[in-house]
């Protein structure tokens, strides 16, 4: 008689992997071939690889905010696209938001910079406890709540109201991760404007209440994975912040919920998405 095959241990899996410190990076360097069962995604209802609603081909806004500061009348075209966007998606994109292309690649190039040093170098910065670290990095920061772990790795930084001192910041990635906090809080004041506006109220009033007062910076990595029909880099959430900027690297895959079908939002150089939160 054949040995019953012994019940599949998560918790174990889980800290295993998590006492490794080396994240989905180290499984990928390891040479592995399957993908750990931990990580595998059992999909929902909803037709993930949508993009088309009866035939028509659908994208998110794209806002350029070009002379919002010089002219009237382009200012009140933006607000009113904001408005709609907003109501309608609760995603845009931005186009000639003031942020250097320059600081756009080398924030994206520090990122793969600190994911891609030497494991006792990041090392220093792993921890689950948010509560009292500026700074975390980790592999999945819900990893033993979630029913899936996402193929993926993240560098957590608290960049305001209290800025971490440049020694807390990863070495590798230091100047940009400042000099970027440093252009998307700038953009964030004007989006705060912006929705301000749109909800006919007076520019400051989001800034009045607090709301441009914090930064948080989610630096995801996604490793090249054996078996990515069996797993996701990011399954689906809505996130818990008023206001996300995300930049997208040249590699893709980000798709929003519009309607019950998911819709792709293929990379635009330069531009930076926008979620409100809703």
């Amino acid at each position: 008689m054949a040995k019953p095959k012994p019940e599949y241990d998560r918790i174990s899996e889980l800290k295993a992997f998590d006492e490794t410190k080396a994240g989905a990076k180290g499984l990928f360097d390891s040479g592995i071939k399957n993908v750990p069962r931990m990580f595998h995604y059992r999909p929902d209802k909803l037709d993930k690889n949508s993009s088309v609603s009866n035939g028509i081909h659908v994208s998110i806004p794209v806002i350029d905010l070009a002379g919002v500061k010089e002219d009237p009348g382009t200012l009140r075209n933006i607000i009113d696209k904001v408005r709609n966007a907003s109501k309608s998606w609760g995603f845009f994109q931005v186009e000639n938001h003031g942020i250097p292309l320059s600081v756009l690649q080398d924030m994206k190039d520090g990122v793969v910079q600190f994911f891609e040093q030497d494991l006792e170098a990041k090392k220093k910065f792993f921890t689950r406890d948010y509560s009292t670290k500026n700074v975390a990095y980790n592999s999945n920061f819900d990893l033993y709540s979630s029913p899936a772990a996402n193929w993926r790795d993240t560098l957590f930084c608290l960049m305001a109201p209290k800025p971490p001192v440049p020694h807390e910041l990863p070495e590798v990635s230091r100047d940009i991760m400042m000099e970027y906090s440093k252009q998307v809080m700038q953009l964030g004041c004007l989006l705060f404007e912006l929705l301000s506006e749109a909800l006919g109220l007076q520019p400051d009033h989001l800034k009045d209440m607090g709301c441009t007062q914090g930064l948080g910076m989610l630096s995801h990595y996604f490793p090249a994975c054996p078996q990515p029909e069996l797993t996701l880099g990011t399954t689906k959430h809505s996130d818990n912040d008023f206001l996300t900027v995300l930049l997208q690297d040249h590699i893709g895959g980000l798709q929003v919920l519009h309607q019950n079908q998911w819709v792709d939002v293929p990379p635009t150089p330069g531009a930076l998405v926008v979620n409100i939160y809703s």
